[in-house]
């Protein structure tokens, strides 16, 4: 039953905002502490939550101790846990206590900075902090605030694609007519995000018009020029109009990085839209060694990053830049009356409204801003080794054994290998080749790994093979927990395969 009314507190009253605040802190720290305690993928059946919960809402108030006694044991199981030590799945959803608390203040302040006079910290902050991590990823000055470009937060690269395909298609338009918007095309590798082919259909562009080009093993499936330069010119010569390029630094499914220097002048040559989407790999780049795989971005017109995903920042954070912002502004600006106000007219702000979809925006900048001033470049750049490191580890537990193979060329913190050898009678051996054998294995043993709760992984079909994806990066994980994968792995790979071999020790790779 509810509180009764006459315990009703202010909304926002500071004394109890510190009481209870210290409550859900001492909460969410609890639950780091035990995350690797809880199954990482979660058990729980569709249906599983209306079933524990009332019918309505309550009338009255309730105490926060009841409710996150609810959180504990109704909505703990219900998720799958991204920041588990033993979440190996899809891409790490990065999270530290520095990015908590600017996600802290951004919420606490809780400005609504659309334009420049509406929180003048907020826009200018914003200015300065894409313009930091510019500068780390050493991007020319174009690309800059402080050069003749600039850059923009959003949640997620999804919302980039989705802007940038409005500015270049509107570009496009203003030379063709609207009713060119039938002609336009966009291209890809097979390998790029899904969200692209989505971004693409919601600015208009036909399905029939979006060309996801074929990859290959030869090529550690990158996106081939001379394959991108042909089919531009086929659709040119068929009176379509190539628009946009995208290129990917750290592909979703494997890992591929594709070769900006020479796609940057295919999109050149048939002056289309060249947007680099580096929103796994490219925070990597903040490290020399890595910075090789954007060679070449000076010649994109665009470049965005996830933060969330590899730099210590709790979601969501994405980085766009463009070299020249007007034509995003061109695009996605509007200036109602009850908007207008000098500082606008002036020109000489930033008014972040014109560079997104919705109107409404977060104070996103502070959260990077005090994660980057409270670590510091160094230890985001150790961050990344480490992960590098540990990959190579588990790389090497997978290549010792003759019953694995790594199945793409490993670049950052991603391992893709499959299980392909083993003890199946001769009789199931002629009934398949080895590629469907290892395809069967492999899925069987990833259903096995999760199920169990202890570790989650993900897959890909990579040129037609199925892939276990291990990503490391989780910012709780350790070397004793790739260790422990690994165990588990050859646990389950022994069930599977009869005359298996488990060594009762792991040499640890040095």
């Amino acid at each position: 039953m509810g509180s009764l009314p006459s315990d009703i507190i202010s909304p926002l009253d500071p004394d109890n905002f510190l009481y209870e605040s210290s409550q859900v802190l001492q909460f969410i720290a609890d639950y780091y502490r035990d995350v690797e305690k809880f199954p990482v993928q979660s058990q729980v059946q569709p249906g599983y939550l209306r079933s524990l919960s009332p019918k309505a809402a309550p009338l009255f108030p309730e105490q926060l101790e009841a409710i996150l006694a609810d959180v504990q044991s109704n909505i703990l199981p219900g998720l799958t846990h991204w920041q588990s030590p033993n979440f190996f799945a899809y891409f790490q959803a990065n999270a530290s206590t520095a990015a908590f608390l600017g996600e802290m203040l951004c919420t606490g302040l809780n400005v609504v900075g659309f334009n420049w006079i509406t929180s003048p910290a907020a826009t200018e902050l914003e200015n300065i902090v894409v313009d930091w991590v510019g500068k780390m990823l050493n991007l020319p000055q174009t690309f800059l605030f402080s050069g003749t470009g600039g850059g923009v937060l959003y949640g997620s690269t999804c919302e980039a694609l989705v802007c940038t395909l409005a500015a270049a298609r509107d570009m496009a338009l203003k030379e063709m007519g609207a009713n060119g918007i039938t002609e336009l095309v966009v291209y890809s590798s097979d390998q790029t995000h899904f969200s692209l082919q989505k971004a693409a259909k919601l600015v208009g562009i036909l399905p029939n018009n979006i060309r996801m080009i074929p990859t290959s093993r030869s090529t550690s499936f990158a996106l081939e020029p001379s394959k991108v330069r042909s089919a531009m010119e086929k659709d040119s010569a068929r009176g379509l109009a190539p628009l946009f390029l995208c290129a990917t630094i750290g592909t979703t499914s494997s890992g591929a990085v594709d070769p900006l220097k020479e796609l940057g002048q295919v999109a050149q040559d048939f002056n289309v839209w060249l947007h680099v989407d580096a929103a796994y790999a490219g925070s990597a780049c903040i490290c020399p060694e890595f910075r090789q795989y954007l060679d070449g971005v000076e010649l994109a017109d665009s470049l965005s990053i996830n933060p969330h995903k590899w730099l210590l920042t709790n979601m969501d954070c994405c980085c766009l830049w463009l070299q020249n912002p007007t034509t995003l502004i061109d695009s996605l600006g509007a200036s109602p009356e009850y908007l207008k106000n000098k500082a606008s007219e002036s020109n000489h702000v930033v008014d972040y409204k014109d560079w997104q979809i919705a109107l409404s925006r977060r104070f996103r900048a502070l959260k990077l801003w005090v994660l980057i001033r409270r670590y510091g470049v160094a230890n985001l750049r150790d961050h990344v080794r480490s992960d590098v490191k540990l990959a190579k580890l588990f790389e090497a537990f997978v290549r010792a054994d003759k019953r694995f193979e790594v199945a793409v060329p490993r670049r950052f913190a991603l391992v893709c290998f499959r299980l392909v050898n083993g003890g199946e009678s001769e009789k199931e051996e002629e009934k398949e080749d080895g590629d469907e054998k290892g395809s069967r294995l492999s899925r069987k043993l990833l259903e096995m790994v999760n199920s169990s709760g202890r570790a989650y992984m993900s897959h890909a079909v990579v040129g037609g093979k199925f892939l276990i994806r291990c990503a490391i990066g989780g910012t709780l994980t350790e070397e004793r927990h790739v260790v422990g994968l690994w165990e588990l792995i050859q646990e389950k790979a022994a069930l599977l395969l009869e005359n298996a071999f488990i060594p009762k020790k792991i040499n640890i790779v040095s």
